[in-house]
């Protein structure tokens, strides 16, 4: 039986969240723990133990021997969104932030065992999506002059540079293993397809050409196959990712060609918004939801 999470005095109460891994050559899927309020985006530990997520700003982490979650202390980031990502070597996480001052996204990074954020992009909105697998570089969406686009900036902080520029959104860029391809997901054709990069910006090129809109393409530890979330095309606009749709997990090879379905739930917005692989490229964890009744 799934851990049960009672609710806390919520605003995202609304929902029933379902922490879940599928195993992706057999299809099995395993709900670890149900929880009476909003949770996303779940990413996997190093070692295979456990899953981070967010939920209602905070950081969590929950040991899936246990089936426990023990919050994580990002000191000031208190509202943290779903596109957090841990640098290659697990002992640090990096964070979007929606600032007080002005409500926008930053990102910041602080130790994965707890402790004060460190800002990284000090222009906002910035939305957090890939760490190079050397541990040097962050990728992000960022709206600058009117339009989202995607950048680089040292992991450290400084200069941050511009690796798209195209009309409509480029959003969710993740790094390939061997660290030579950004992969992303880009409205320019049409419908929001996955398109793949050289490092520094060249070679953009379109990686998914379906009738659907299909979201942040995260790549398998071993670089073998693309993990993406995909929305039916009359269900919404191609620049949207909301909640509470029916939408599928497909899988693709890192060499292009046509995907496949994985998991067909009732998600979205939180569902697969990071990179959730296990470390053996085995299984995928995301999050399923239930509107109560």
């Amino acid at each position: 039986m799934p851990a049960i999470h009672e609710p806390n005095k919520s605003e995202h109460c609304n929902v029933i969240s379902r922490l879940e891994t599928v195993d992706c050559l057999t299809g099995e899927r395993i709900v670890h723990a149900e929880f009476y309020d909003l949770i996303e985006a779940p990413n996997w530990t190093q070692d295979g133990k456990r899953l981070i997520y967010n939920s209602q700003g905070r950081i969590y982490s929950f040991d899936i021997a246990k089936r426990e979650s023990t919050l994580i202390n990002t000191g000031f980031a208190l509202r943290c969104n779903n596109d957090h990502v841990l640098s290659p070597d697990n002992s640090a996480i990096a964070v979007s932030h929606h600032t007080q001052e002005d409500g926008q996204s930053r990102i910041y990074t602080l130790p994965l065992t707890g402790g004060n954020p460190v800002l990284i992009t000090p222009l906002g909105p910035s939305y957090l999506h890939g760490w190079s697998p050397e541990g040097s570089e962050l990728a992000y969406c960022a709206a600058r002059n009117g339009q989202y686009d995607i950048y680089t900036i040292p992991a450290n902080g400084g200069v941050e540079t511009q690796l798209t520029d195209a009309p409509g959104l480029n959003d969710g860029p993740e790094y390939a293993p061997d660290g030579q391809h950004i992969w992303f997901n880009s409205v320019r054709t049409g419908l929001m397809q996955v398109w793949r990069m050289k490092r520094d910006g060249s070679e953009q090129t379109q990686m998914t050409f379906d009738e659907s809109n299909n979201w942040f393409p995260h790549v398998s530890p071993n670089g073998e196959s693309v993990a993406f979330i995909s929305y039916n095309k009359g269900d919404v606009a191609p620049g949207d990712h909301p909640p509470n749709k029916h939408v599928g997990i497909r899988l693709m090879s890192s060499q292009g060609g046509d995907s496949y379905p994985l998991v067909n739930l009732f998600g979205g917005q939180g569902t697969l918004n990071v990179n959730s692989w296990s470390p053996d490229s085995r299984q995928l964890a995301f999050v399923s939801y239930e509107i109560k009744e």
